[in-house]
């Protein structure tokens, strides 16, 4: 028998609306949402991980948004465990629950579970942390690239932790990082519909930079000057922190840091739409056609 419990998982560039429509959705379906966002599982920084409003959080349960401190080395093992046991849960409530983020590998693991990976050896992580911290993304970046050129050509080159933690394995195993990714599904007890948000590209740009003006004149400057002091850590490398801590430091000027915020935001958004279109699963949808998405999800549910 078919499961008659469902995961609908909406997808989409950063900007693109995915929070308005995932609680559009989930209102209509009657359903809780679970975030797949790597970076607004964490507390203390709701602005420039745009976390759901207290309005929104008050409008529809929520899951994995501010549940974790800064200070935790979260990642999508962990993740994995944590999301399938959450939804366990709120499938014995609920029929249906809305899945909704932009981090692909937080989706990848919920939807279809992450390969078995060694253990960090904390030793060489501390090691490779220090390098990060004193010479740059760009040294880890060029041993990635000699110890395994294909997953060098494929990776996030702007995100710390997944660089890191490829060379890591490389260095641990003595195999290339690519060679250790399986991507073989495990079987969920759960049904799963993708939809995704697609916008004119130089729509979403436009929606992107004015987004980011908005962030600003939320107060996202004093937001990163109160984790200032924990810049060395995972969940702070990411757009928006690592821009206004090199403001901070005096490297860049404001306006400048405004500016490659906007820039990072929009390279970031297109990584993740190269990302989402690798997957046939994802019915993609104009941003007005949330009638269209309701059909679909209807009529595709068993």
């Amino acid at each position: 028998m078919m499961s008659t419990k469902r995961l609908i998982v909406v997808v989409g560039a950063t900007g693109s609306g995915k929070t308005d429509l995932s609680l559009r959705l989930a209102m209509h379906f009657h359903a809780p949402i679970i975030s797949t966002d790597s970076r607004q599982v964490y507390r203390g920084i709701p602005i420039g991980t745009a976390q759901p409003t207290a309005e929104q959080l008050a409008a529809v349960e929520h899951h994995f948004i501010a549940s974790h401190a800064l200070e935790e080395n979260f990642n999508c093992g962990e993740y994995e465990v944590q999301a399938l046991a959450r939804l366990e849960e709120l499938f014995s409530r609920h029929d249906t629950v809305v899945a909704v983020g932009g981090s692909g590998l937080y989706i990848q693991a919920l939807c279809e579970g992450m390969d078995d990976l060694p253990q960090a050896d904390e030793q060489l992580r501390e090691t490779l942390a220090e390098r990060l911290r004193n010479e740059g993304i760009e040294s880890l970046a060029a041993d990635l690239k000699r110890l395994d050129p294909a997953y060098y050509e494929q990776v996030d080159l702007c995100n710390p932790s997944r660089v890191l933690r490829a060379v890591e394995v490389c260095m641990q195993t003595g195999k290339p990082y690519s060679s250790l990714r399986t991507g073989e599904r495990r079987k969920r007890s759960f049904d799963i519909a993708k939809v995704g948000i697609e916008w004119d590209r130089e729509m979403l740009y436009d929606r992107i930079n004015r987004r980011v003006d908005m962030m600003i004149d939320e107060g996202l400057e004093a937001e990163a000057r109160a984790v200032y002091h924990l810049r060395h850590l995972n969940s702070l490398q990411t757009v928006g922190y690592r821009e206004m801590f090199d403001y901070f430091d005096g490297t860049i000027t404001r306006e400048e840091a405004i500016e490659l915020i906007k820039r990072n935001s929009r390279r970031y958004a297109k990584r993740q739409m190269t990302w989402f279109r690798r997957d046939p699963e994802i019915r993609w949808f104009a941003p007005e056609a949330f009638d269209a998405m309701v059909d679909f999800l209807e009529s595709s549910a068993t």
